[in-house]
């Protein structure tokens, strides 16, 4: 049986990376000089809902290794900031300040506020994703402990005309993040983009204009 479970992981791996490399956004990725497949994702998204204009402070939240920072300092063109956090190490990326640390972590949560030094934030993006187990349900319940802390973040920083753009995952708990967000902001719809694989449960929510608290 373990041989067993050993071969069908080996075969899962095995189709997984083919169709990682056969993938045409990694080969643009690659090509185009981009941290990774996830920033035509954050285009797409983007192009449909208009989110960085200029002047604008952008806060990306589970940024490495630096695909969305990336297309958000490029499309500022230096007007605007950019502010990165991870638990991951990432390389410099000119036009973005980056945090290193755990974002469930009260002390870095304060550094990164620290850094805003009270300024309102016009978009916080999330791509945030817990390391994978394999098992749906504890799965599941990392990536929505992930997805309501940073619509937390949200609420706190942003601005009255403010943006939140997150990865969510469709499974358990994500109809009770949805009404929660629904609550926290005037305008909220889901977006799956091109870039995002079709067979992935994740897709993306953009919330604007949070209430009053």
């Amino acid at each position: 049986m373990r041989g067993a479970i050993v071969s069908r992981r080996g075969k899962s791996s095995g189709r997984w990376l083919r169709e990682h490399f056969s993938d045409p956004f990694v080969r643009r990725a690659h090509a185009e000089g981009k941290r990774s497949r996830a920033a035509f994702k954050l285009e797409q998204l983007d192009r449909a809902e208009r989110l960085l204009l200029p002047g604008a402070v952008v806060v990306d939240l589970g940024a490495a290794p630096g695909g969305w920072s990336q297309y958000a300092a490029r499309k500022l063109g230096g007007k605007g900031e950019v502010y990165a956090l991870d638990l991951l190490p990432m390389d410099e990326i000119p036009g973005v300040e980056f945090l290193q640390g755990d974002f469930r972590e009260q002390a870095v949560l304060d550094g990164l506020l620290a850094r805003l030094g009270g300024r309102r934030v016009d978009l916080v993006m999330s791509d945030m994703a817990p390391n994978i187990t394999g098992v749906d349900v504890v799965d599941q319940a990392r990536a929505a402990d992930l997805e309501a802390l940073a619509l937390d973040f949200a609420v706190r920083v942003l601005g009255p005309e403010g943006v939140l753009v997150m990865k969510v995952f469709q499974g358990a708990g994500f109809r009770e993040l949805l009404e929660e967000a629904r609550r926290r902001f005037r305008t909220v719809r889901m977006r799956k983009p091109e870039a995002s694989r079709q067979r992935s449960s994740e897709t993306y929510l953009v919330a604007r204009n949070p209430l009053p608290v």
